[in-house]
Protein backbone atom coordinates (compact mmCIF):
# COMPACT_ATOMS: atom_id res chain seq x y z
CA UNK A 1 0.00 0.00 0.00
CA UNK A 2 1.10 3.22 -0.90
CA UNK A 3 2.12 5.76 1.61
CA UNK A 4 0.38 9.36 2.05
CA UNK A 5 3.74 10.86 0.17
CA UNK A 6 3.91 8.71 -2.32
CA UNK A 7 0.08 8.29 -3.34
CA UNK A 8 0.38 12.35 -3.18
CA UNK A 9 3.59 12.06 -5.63
CA UNK A 10 2.36 9.45 -8.13
CA UNK A 11 -1.07 11.77 -8.84
CA UNK A 12 0.70 14.42 -9.04
CA UNK A 13 3.33 13.05 -11.67
CA UNK A 14 -0.19 11.76 -13.55
CA UNK A 15 -1.26 15.00 -14.30
CA UNK A 16 1.93 16.00 -15.62
CA UNK A 17 2.48 13.09 -17.96
CA UNK A 18 -1.39 13.89 -19.03
CA UNK A 19 -0.62 17.51 -19.28
CA UNK A 20 2.86 17.52 -21.16
CA UNK A 21 3.67 13.53 -22.44
CA UNK A 22 7.17 13.06 -23.73
CA UNK A 23 7.25 12.25 -26.82
CA UNK A 24 6.89 8.42 -28.11
CA UNK A 25 5.59 7.86 -24.16
CA UNK A 26 2.03 6.85 -22.57
CA UNK A 27 1.76 6.14 -18.92
CA UNK A 28 -1.35 5.93 -16.03
CA UNK A 29 -1.56 3.83 -13.12
CA UNK A 30 -4.13 1.21 -12.45
CA UNK A 31 -7.52 2.08 -11.02
CA UNK A 32 -6.80 -0.68 -8.36
CA UNK A 33 -3.54 0.08 -7.25
CA UNK A 34 -1.28 3.38 -8.16
CA UNK A 35 1.90 2.27 -7.09
CA UNK A 36 1.32 -0.13 -10.70
CA UNK A 37 1.79 1.87 -14.02
CA UNK A 38 1.40 0.88 -17.38
CA UNK A 39 3.11 2.12 -20.75
CA UNK A 40 3.35 2.10 -23.86
CA UNK A 41 6.74 2.89 -26.11
CA UNK A 42 6.02 3.74 -29.63
CA UNK A 43 9.29 2.99 -31.75
CA UNK A 44 11.13 6.38 -32.65
CA UNK A 45 11.63 6.90 -36.57
CA UNK A 46 14.86 5.65 -38.07
CA UNK A 47 15.51 2.61 -35.06
CA UNK A 48 14.54 -0.74 -35.84
CA UNK A 49 11.43 -0.59 -33.11
CA UNK A 50 9.84 2.20 -35.35
CA UNK A 51 5.90 2.54 -34.81
CA UNK A 52 6.59 -0.70 -32.31
CA UNK A 53 3.71 -0.20 -29.64
CA UNK A 54 6.19 -2.06 -26.64
CA UNK A 55 3.61 -2.19 -23.35
CA UNK A 56 5.57 -2.66 -20.07
CA UNK A 57 5.09 -1.88 -16.22
CA UNK A 58 6.64 0.25 -13.76
CA UNK A 59 6.01 -1.48 -10.16
CA UNK A 60 6.65 1.40 -7.53
CA UNK A 61 7.42 0.57 -3.68
CA UNK A 62 5.21 1.97 -0.98
CA UNK A 63 8.14 4.70 0.00
CA UNK A 64 8.70 6.03 -3.32
CA UNK A 65 10.70 8.25 -4.62
CA UNK A 66 12.98 7.55 -2.20
CA UNK A 67 13.13 3.94 -3.70
CA UNK A 68 13.06 3.55 -7.60
CA UNK A 69 10.07 0.82 -9.19
CA UNK A 70 10.80 -2.70 -10.96
CA UNK A 71 10.64 -1.85 -14.87
CA UNK A 72 9.29 -4.54 -17.07
CA UNK A 73 8.92 -4.74 -21.20
CA UNK A 74 5.88 -7.99 -21.69
CA UNK A 75 6.06 -7.04 -25.22
CA UNK A 76 8.60 -9.46 -27.22
CA UNK A 77 11.52 -6.50 -28.65
CA UNK A 78 14.04 -8.08 -29.44
CA UNK A 79 16.13 -5.75 -26.80
CA UNK A 80 14.46 -6.99 -23.45
CA UNK A 81 13.45 -10.68 -22.36
CA UNK A 82 9.38 -10.61 -21.83
CA UNK A 83 7.83 -9.47 -18.60
CA UNK A 84 11.48 -9.34 -16.62
CA UNK A 85 12.86 -6.98 -14.65
CA UNK A 86 15.51 -5.11 -15.99
CA UNK A 87 18.53 -3.97 -14.46
CA UNK A 88 18.89 -0.31 -15.21
CA UNK A 89 20.28 2.74 -12.85
CA UNK A 90 16.87 4.16 -13.09
CA UNK A 91 15.25 0.69 -11.63
CA UNK A 92 15.00 -1.34 -8.37
CA UNK A 93 18.37 -3.10 -9.28
CA UNK A 94 20.19 0.56 -7.90
CA UNK A 95 17.92 1.95 -5.46
CA UNK A 96 21.15 4.12 -4.03
CA UNK A 97 21.70 5.86 -7.56
CA UNK A 98 18.16 6.52 -8.01
CA UNK A 99 17.61 10.63 -7.78
CA UNK A 100 13.96 11.35 -5.69
CA UNK A 101 13.72 14.42 -8.18
CA UNK A 102 13.35 11.46 -11.26
CA UNK A 103 9.65 11.42 -12.26
CA UNK A 104 7.94 8.73 -13.98
CA UNK A 105 8.23 10.91 -17.32
CA UNK A 106 11.92 11.13 -16.69
CA UNK A 107 12.36 6.79 -15.61
CA UNK A 108 10.57 6.18 -19.43
CA UNK A 109 12.96 8.35 -21.38
CA UNK A 110 15.38 6.61 -19.74
CA UNK A 111 13.78 2.90 -20.71
CA UNK A 112 13.24 3.93 -24.28
CA UNK A 113 17.14 5.68 -24.73
CA UNK A 114 18.69 2.53 -23.59
CA UNK A 115 15.95 0.20 -25.24
CA UNK A 116 17.81 1.76 -28.95
CA UNK A 117 21.06 1.71 -27.61
CA UNK A 118 23.03 -1.55 -27.69
CA UNK A 119 24.55 -1.50 -23.78
CA UNK A 120 23.96 -4.79 -22.31
CA UNK A 121 22.23 -5.63 -18.70
CA UNK A 122 20.23 -8.08 -16.61
CA UNK A 123 17.07 -8.71 -18.92
CA UNK A 124 18.27 -7.49 -21.84
CA UNK A 125 18.63 -9.60 -24.86
CA UNK A 126 20.50 -9.74 -28.43
CA UNK A 127 19.30 -9.86 -31.76
CA UNK A 128 19.47 -8.80 -35.45
CA UNK A 129 18.22 -5.31 -37.11
CA UNK A 130 15.81 -7.76 -39.33
CA UNK A 131 14.42 -9.84 -36.39
CA UNK A 132 13.53 -6.34 -34.12
CA UNK A 133 12.16 -5.06 -37.20
CA UNK A 134 9.99 -8.21 -37.88
CA UNK A 135 9.00 -7.88 -34.00
CA UNK A 136 8.04 -4.63 -34.34
CA UNK A 137 5.70 -5.19 -37.22
CA UNK A 138 3.93 -7.46 -34.59
CA UNK A 139 3.59 -5.97 -31.59
CA UNK A 140 0.23 -4.51 -31.84
CA UNK A 141 -0.95 -8.01 -32.65
CA UNK A 142 1.12 -9.43 -29.67
CA UNK A 143 -0.29 -6.92 -27.19
CA UNK A 144 -4.14 -7.48 -28.17
CA UNK A 145 -4.14 -11.30 -28.62
CA UNK A 146 -2.05 -12.10 -25.90
CA UNK A 147 0.72 -13.63 -28.74
CA UNK A 148 -1.59 -15.39 -30.74
CA UNK A 149 -3.64 -16.98 -27.60
CA UNK A 150 -6.56 -14.91 -28.48
CA UNK A 151 -9.61 -17.34 -29.21
CA UNK A 152 -13.05 -16.35 -30.90
CA UNK A 153 -14.92 -17.41 -27.90
CA UNK A 154 -12.94 -14.90 -25.53
CA UNK A 155 -10.82 -17.08 -24.13
CA UNK A 156 -7.77 -17.20 -23.25
CA UNK A 157 -5.12 -20.31 -23.99
CA UNK A 158 -2.76 -21.68 -21.06
CA UNK A 159 -0.63 -19.00 -18.80
CA UNK A 160 3.07 -19.15 -18.63
CA UNK A 161 5.88 -17.72 -17.11
CA UNK A 162 5.51 -14.22 -15.03
CA UNK A 163 7.35 -13.94 -11.91
CA UNK A 164 7.07 -11.29 -9.11
CA UNK A 165 4.60 -8.69 -8.71
CA UNK A 166 4.19 -6.40 -12.05
CA UNK A 167 4.94 -9.47 -14.12
CA UNK A 168 2.13 -10.34 -16.79
CA UNK A 169 1.30 -14.05 -17.43
CA UNK A 170 1.83 -14.40 -21.52
CA UNK A 171 -1.00 -15.95 -22.82
CA UNK A 172 -3.52 -14.76 -21.43
CA UNK A 173 -5.45 -13.77 -24.74
CA UNK A 174 -4.75 -10.15 -24.49
CA UNK A 175 -6.98 -10.02 -21.53
CA UNK A 176 -4.53 -7.86 -19.39
CA UNK A 177 -3.76 -5.41 -22.06
CA UNK A 178 -7.05 -4.84 -23.22
CA UNK A 179 -7.97 -4.14 -19.62
CA UNK A 180 -5.45 -1.24 -19.23
CA UNK A 181 -5.52 -0.55 -22.77
CA UNK A 182 -9.47 -0.66 -24.04
CA UNK A 183 -8.81 2.24 -26.49
CA UNK A 184 -5.94 0.70 -28.25
CA UNK A 185 -6.64 -2.29 -28.04
CA UNK A 186 -9.92 -1.76 -30.43
CA UNK A 187 -7.56 0.35 -32.61
CA UNK A 188 -5.71 -2.78 -32.86
CA UNK A 189 -8.34 -4.83 -33.65
CA UNK A 190 -8.87 -2.40 -36.36
CA UNK A 191 -5.55 -2.08 -37.58
CA UNK A 192 -5.85 -5.96 -37.82
CA UNK A 193 -8.94 -6.28 -39.91
CA UNK A 194 -7.40 -3.56 -42.24
CA UNK A 195 -4.17 -5.36 -42.95
CA UNK A 196 -5.49 -8.60 -43.11
CA UNK A 197 -3.31 -9.73 -39.76
CA UNK A 198 -3.70 -13.70 -39.08
CA UNK A 199 -5.39 -13.49 -35.17
CA UNK A 200 -3.41 -16.91 -34.88
CA UNK A 201 0.09 -15.96 -35.97
CA UNK A 202 0.17 -12.38 -36.67
CA UNK A 203 1.42 -12.13 -39.86
CA UNK A 204 -0.50 -10.78 -42.94
CA UNK A 205 -2.35 -12.93 -45.11
CA UNK A 206 -3.72 -12.24 -48.56
CA UNK A 207 -6.03 -14.26 -51.25
CA UNK A 208 -4.29 -15.97 -53.77
CA UNK A 209 -5.49 -16.69 -57.54
CA UNK A 210 -7.39 -19.95 -56.72
CA UNK A 211 -8.72 -18.22 -53.47
CA UNK A 212 -6.36 -19.91 -50.83
CA UNK A 213 -4.93 -17.90 -48.13
CA UNK A 214 -0.95 -17.43 -48.57
CA UNK A 215 1.22 -15.22 -46.06
CA UNK A 216 2.74 -12.20 -47.46
CA UNK A 217 6.53 -12.68 -48.48
CA UNK A 218 7.73 -9.75 -46.62
CA UNK A 219 6.23 -11.45 -43.74
CA UNK A 220 7.89 -14.42 -44.17
CA UNK A 221 11.29 -12.91 -44.10
CA UNK A 222 10.47 -10.69 -41.30
CA UNK A 223 12.51 -11.19 -37.65
CA UNK A 224 10.61 -13.68 -35.95
CA UNK A 225 10.72 -16.34 -38.51
CA UNK A 226 14.91 -15.52 -39.54
CA UNK A 227 15.61 -16.69 -36.20
CA UNK A 228 13.31 -19.69 -36.45
CA UNK A 229 15.36 -20.26 -39.57
CA UNK A 230 18.75 -19.35 -38.31
CA UNK A 231 17.94 -21.93 -35.17
CA UNK A 232 17.34 -24.64 -37.30
CA UNK A 233 19.85 -24.44 -39.36
CA UNK A 234 22.43 -24.69 -36.33
CA UNK A 235 21.05 -27.23 -34.89
CA UNK A 236 22.63 -29.98 -37.12
CA UNK A 237 25.92 -28.55 -37.01
CA UNK A 238 26.11 -27.79 -33.31
CA UNK A 239 25.15 -32.20 -33.22
CA UNK A 240 28.23 -32.81 -35.29
CA UNK A 241 30.23 -30.03 -33.13
CA UNK A 242 29.35 -31.59 -30.06
CA UNK A 243 30.53 -35.47 -31.33
CA UNK A 244 32.63 -34.83 -33.57
CA UNK A 245 35.36 -36.46 -31.73
CA UNK A 246 32.85 -39.56 -31.19
CA UNK A 247 32.66 -40.12 -34.35
CA UNK A 248 35.99 -40.09 -35.68
CA UNK A 249 36.54 -43.09 -32.73
CA UNK A 250 33.38 -44.88 -33.65
CA UNK A 251 34.79 -44.65 -37.74
CA UNK A 252 37.91 -46.07 -36.45
CA UNK A 253 36.57 -49.00 -34.49
CA UNK A 254 34.59 -49.80 -37.25
CA UNK A 255 37.30 -49.53 -39.43
CA UNK A 256 39.86 -51.72 -37.07
CA UNK A 257 37.31 -54.88 -36.90
CA UNK A 258 36.04 -54.74 -40.69
CA UNK A 259 40.46 -55.38 -41.10
CA UNK A 260 40.41 -58.19 -38.60
CA UNK A 261 37.22 -60.25 -39.81
CA UNK A 262 38.74 -59.44 -43.40
CA UNK A 263 42.12 -61.11 -41.86
CA UNK A 264 40.16 -64.04 -40.37
CA UNK A 265 38.52 -64.87 -43.39
CA UNK A 266 41.66 -65.06 -45.26
CA UNK A 267 43.00 -67.53 -42.77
Amino acid sequence: MATRAAHKRLTREYATLQKSPPEYITAHPSESNILEWHYILTGPPDTPYHNGQYWGTLTFPPDYPFAPPAIRMHTPSGRFRCSERLCLSISDFHPKSFNPAWEVGTILLGVLSFMTGEDVTTGSVTATEAERRGLAERTRWWNSTGGGSWQAEGKAGLNKGGKGFGAIKAGDGGRRFREEWPEVDEENWRWMREEGVDVATGRRVSKGVDGTVEEEKSQKEGGTVVAEKREAAAIPEGFLARNKFYMIGGALFLYVLAARLVKDQQQ
